[in-house]
C-alpha cells in the first residue's frame, strides 16, 4: 500500500503546486504517483495530476 503523509493512506494525488493539497503532504516521484493513481488513490479534481502524468481511465 502506498503511504501518504503522516503514515496514513493518501486521499488524493496532487500536482506539486496544487493550492488544495494542504499542509500534510509528502512529495512523491512521478512513478510513485502513477502507481498511486493506478492503485485506486483519487486524482485531485482541481489540479488533475492524472492528466499531467498521462494516467487516464
Amino acid at each position: 500500500m502506498i503511504e501518504g503523509a503522516a503514515g496514513r493512506p493518501p486521499i488524493y494525488v496532487h500536482v506539486g503546486d496544487c493550492p488544495t493539497a494542504g499542509k500534510h503532504r509528502r512529495a512523491a516521484a512521478m512513478e510513485e504517483a502513477r502507481r498511486a493513481l493506478a492503485g485506486g488513490v483519487d486524482a485531485c479534481p482541481h489540479c488533475r495530476p492524472d492528466t499531467e502524468l498521462g494516467v487516464l481511465d
